[in-house]
């Protein structure tokens, strides 16, 4: 049973009784004990409507709320007007069979049961390797779609590209200049051509294959070029975790048709008009500020047209669920994009765009300088191998996608619980540490046991906070946003933590050792289960 479901049921009821009606009932934790366990503040939002002071209106409904409750122990209102819930100690007692019988389907909800989801994230073109800031992206989309999955969609990781136009012209061209310097040592390097050694790499090895006489502007050197860095990219992602379900490609889109077709509708739409040589998009009569190019004057289209075609498909495809991420680079593009989709008649409500900020990373707190032009940059792949996958997944979102990320890696390569992660990991290996050495000892950890005696304070609270997992969870897939989980865990952690430190777990006393085996037992499967969303790994020992 979900306990805050269960009072806005029972506040509205009461409300309905004292002839109010409130829109929403918002039910949150107490941070004061004085305050009871959970509270209420449906008094203070009625207060306008209603024309009286909020402490009058919550006094008239709790009038009309039951005292005897079984859940409930008491119920009062403090100033200015919330209503304040006490909850039997018998009611979080009792959550420690039930997290132990759900084990690792506690929390979860079947909301999405029946229903499709797709996700698409990364979607770097193949130019170059991953870089930080797509390991963010990387990271956050991966656990989205976690979270989509644990809600019980169907989910599947998409993974757009484009491996057309100037960029892989100028991919080719870098790639065979390193080509003909590794023969005679001279170098015709094009203008904005593509810095790094991962260039000099696949010269090398094209080399090494095919010998030295490839003719001048083959075709071949952009092949292999794409071929070596998309083998790169899909590696990095498999190192971090994140498998892609489908990779669909730009060029897709002019081969079918489907630009031409979003061009033509977009013209019977009168959304279309030819100007300086360009064709626009007529977004301001779609409400934006101002018009979009859709093909430049050279006949080269902005990515907004196949992007259009590319998200009409996704619509096509029947998902519920449709879900794009990006970099704060796209702020000001994807409106426009959306907006096309709706005009041309497709439903656009089941979208939902999220955008990340940028990753900066520090060592001994100084900005570490990068120049992506200049290839002076740190890869995902060499990020990875510095600190470890559990470390970079839970650093990516630890912070809002919503603020901009300084990547401590000094914290990050830290072995200790000073590192957030680590802290983490050491409270779920404690824990089955404890367990087994209650086992050598003869303590059966599924034994039955008396969840009544889990009446100290540090229990109790232990026990409050593992409640709130199944409302983590529910936020985290109205917001998809993973901070909330991980700040969750890091809570619940230190809740455990200071338990430990309070109460013996194994003692003399083999009932209250049972009971305590319990509750750990409890903490672990919530610990585990969060761990799993995130994409990290839960290690028995450390």
């Amino acid at each position: 049973m979900n306990l805050k479901t269960y009072l806005q049921t029972k506040i509205s009821e009461a409300a309905k009784l004292a002839d109010l009606t409130p829109d929403f009932i918002l039910i949150t934790s107490s941070k004061d004990e004085q305050h009871g366990d959970l509270s209420s503040s449906v008094a203070l939002s009625l207060a306008k409507t209603a024309k009286k002071p909020p402490i009058e209106i919550a006094e008239k409904i709790i009038h009309y709320l039951d005292k005897n409750d079984e859940f409930i122990a008491d119920i009062f209102v403090s100033p200015p007007g919330f209503i304040n819930f006490k909850i039997h100690s018998s009611y979080y007692q009792s959550l420690v069979t039930e997290i132990l019988k759900s084990g690792d389907s506690f929390g979860k909800t079947d909301i999405g049961v029946g229903k499709t989801a797709n996700v698409e994230f990364v979607s770097a073109n193949p130019t170059g390797p991953l870089t930080v800031g797509h390991g963010r992206q990387a990271v956050l989309g991966d656990t989205v779609a976690n979270i989509l999955e644990w809600h019980s969609f169907n989910v599947t990781r998409e993974y757009y590209f484009n491996n057309a136009g100037r960029q892989m012209r100028l991919l080719a061209e870098s790639v065979e200049a390193r080509y003909r310097e590794l023969i005679d040592g001279d170098v015709n390097f094009p203008e904005d051509g593509y810095q790094g050694n991962y260039i000099k790499e696949i010269a090398s090895d094209i080399l090494n294959e095919l010998g030295k006489d490839l003719k001048n502007g083959e075709e071949l050197f952009r092949k292999k070029a794409e071929e070596a860095i998309f083998n790169d990219i899909k590696s990095s992602l498999n190192q971090l975790g994140v498998i892609h379900d489908q990779f669909s490609n730009e060029k897709t889109f002019y081969e079918t048709g489907a630009i031409d077709k979003t061009i033509s509708e977009l013209k019977g739409k009168e959304l279309i008009y030819e100007a300086d040589g360009a064709t626009w998009f007529k977004t301001t009569s779609l409400g934006m500020d101002q018009d979009r190019v859709l093909i430049k004057s050279t006949g080269e289209p902005t990515y907004r047209l196949p992007d259009i075609a590319y998200h009409i498909n996704k619509v096509e495809r029947g998902f519920d669920f449709i879900i794009d991420i990006f970099g704060s680079d796209h702020v000001d593009t994807y409106p426009d994009v959306l907006a096309a989709v709706g005009a041309l008649g497709y439903n656009t409500d089941h979208f939902k765009v999220l955008i990340h900020q940028f990753v900066t990373l520090l060592k001994k707190g100084q900005k570490v300088k990068m120049s992506t032009r200049k290839a002076d940059f740190v890869t995902l792949k060499e990020l990875i191998d510095d600190v470890g996958v559990d470390v970079v997944r839970y650093f990516f979102i630890m912070r809002s996608m919503n603020s901009h990320l300084n990547f401590d890696l000094d914290l990050a390569a830290d072995q200790s619980d000073k590192n957030p992660v680590f802290y983490l990991q050491y409270a779920h290996a404690r824990i089955c540490n404890i367990i087994k050495h209650g086992e050598s000892l003869g303590v059966n950890p599924h034994a039955n046991f008396d969840a009544s005696l889990l009446n100290h304070k540090a229990e109790l609270e232990l026990l409050k906070t593992t409640d709130q997992f199944t409302d983590i969870m529910e936020i985290a897939y109205k917001t998809l946003e993973p901070q909330g989980i991980a700040n969750y865990l890091q809570d619940l952690a230190t809740k455990f933590h200071k338990f430990y430190s309070e109460c013996r777990v194994i003692t003399d006393n083999h009932e209250l050792t049972s009971a305590r085996i319990a509750l750990i037992n409890a903490v672990k499967v919530i610990l585990s289960n969060g761990l799993k969303v995130l994409g990290i790994t839960t290690p028995e020992r450390m």
